[in-house]
């Protein structure tokens, strides 16, 4: 069955200068749109669809834009909804009332990289709170890491050109600490060394190797979420939407002023910081004494409780909830590696990898010995099959060992999903979503 398409963002604007261009690229690329002209319009689509993000055309509503940011955070509560701020704001002072500001026009292919971040810090932000309760329930706390008050640390990569070393004084002078990198080498050696909050690349007159280093990032797991900054001159033959799909985060030109710049990449950094802290908070759990000793995942009972919980919050928040239940199926080499004792050595390994390969705000569960089960928050349900297909892809390309002279062997899942409709149903949709994965296996 084909899932209603639903409207994912909010644009809230007075006229279609910015929003109209804006909209119709977002509805291009998967993030469905619905434009409000005033403050009830757009309360009034915060209480009737499932809004992941707002953006408000600060041109709009000039001086009054932060108390509506705030108001339409308030009609979305308990669901966090990230609001973004498009324009010129008239003091520094009101981006606290927003998630990220981004100057005008803003790109939609940029737009959809800033939204895909927030939404999923703001999901991340409401499974901690519901984490909270659930362990405080077991006698477990589970406390937010003390804020990161250090200057922001930033990485900017490129020849030294005077554009680029005024970018860097305009940084340091907001207070940043700038690390200079003067090639690709040397620029990874310093990303593997030590963390940064945000990357400037400076194309210059060879952009392929900013590009480079930004895909690069993005192939690597603990670089991926790092924002990267292309400064490329306006008259550069690389094209916007080539810079962001090649993993720029956004971009700039030396045409700007650098203080403008440095304001960019300070809101960078402030982002990804806050996601860090969040991140950080999420994987306390692991230590917490509360989980499979074998796979560091929930167990069953732990599980259980905290999927009753979420189904609970995703129905106050308007969210939808999936589960994706993953069983090691039954192929000829897998019955001789589960008869001689082989797969049951592998197990914890293939508990610990899914850990690794679910999100941060997802739930990972070994609910018997083969069996693992995943609560997937504001997932629908083929969106939880993606998920569920993937990683059991990952660990299919995967070796472990057999016995001595044995060739080692790969494991396969049977994968059942089904999509929570209410905390009563919390039961039924797991045994569905079981009884589908074993379906799939005798077929």
């Amino acid at each position: 069955m084909t899932e209603a398409v639903q409207a994912r963002v909010l644009i809230v604007a007075r006229d279609d200068t910015v929003a109209g261009p804006l909209a119709e690229g977002l509805d291009r690329l998967g993030w469905r749109t619905v434009t409000a002209r005033g403050p009830y319009a757009a309360a009034a689509a915060l209480a009737d669809l499932q809004i992941e993000a707002a953006i408000i055309d600060v041109a709009s509503y000039g001086g009054d834009s932060p108390a509506l940011a705030r108001r339409l955070k308030t009609a979305c509560a308990p669901r966090r909804l990230p609001v973004i701020a498009v324009g010129d704001l008239e003091t520094s002072q009101e981006a606290h009332a927003y998630d990220l500001t981004l100057t005008a026009p803003l790109h939609p292919a940029q737009a959809v990289l800033r939204l895909e971040t927030l939404v999923r810090t703001a999901v991340a932000e409401e499974e901690f709170e519901l984490r909270l309760d659930t362990f405080a329930d077991r006698g477990r706390r589970l406390d937010m890491p003390d804020p990161d008050a250090s200057p922001f640390r930033i990485l900017a990569i490129g020849e030294p050109a005077p554009q680029f070393l005024a970018l860097s004084n305009a940084l340091a002078r907001s207070g940043a600490e700038v690390v200079g990198a003067f090639t690709a080498y040397t620029a990874f050696d310093y990303l593997h060394e030590r963390p940064f909050d945000a990357v400037v690349l400076w194309a210059g007159d060879n952009s392929h190797e900013a590009l480079s280093i930004a895909a690069g990032m993005r192939r690597n797991t603990r670089l991926y979420h790092t924002p990267a900054l292309l400064y490329m001159r306006e008259e550069s033959y690389i094209t916007m939407s080539e810079a962001y799909h090649r993993g720029v985060t956004d971009v700039a030109s030396p045409e700007t002023p650098e203080v403008e710049t440095a304001k960019q990449v300070i809101e960078l950094a402030r982002s990804y910081r806050r996601q860090t802290a969040v991140r950080k908070a999420l994987e306390k759990a692991r230590s917490s004494g509360l989980m499979d000793a074998a796979t560091g995942l929930f167990t069953r009972d732990l599980f259980a409780a905290h999927l009753a919980r979420l189904a609970q919050a995703a129905r106050v928040r308007n969210r939808p909830l999936s589960v994706c239940v993953l069983k090691v199926s039954d192929r000829p080499e897998v019955l001789a590696a589960r008869a001689n004792g082989w797969l049951d050595r592998a197990i914890p390994q293939i508990g610990s990898m899914i850990g690794r390969l679910v999100r941060v705000e997802d739930t990972a569960s070994r609910l018997s010995t083969e069996v693992f089960a995943l609560a997937l928050p504001a997932t629908p349900q083929g969106a939880a099959r993606g998920a569920g297909e993937r990683i059991a892809a990952v660990i299919g390309c995967t070796a472990f060992e057999a016995g001595e002279g044995k060739p080692p062997f790969v494991v396969e899942f049977d994968i059942g999903v089904a999509e929570v409709n209410g905390a009563e149903s919390v039961g039924r949709a797991l045994e569905q979503a079981a009884a589908r994965a074993d379906t799939r296996q005798a077929g």
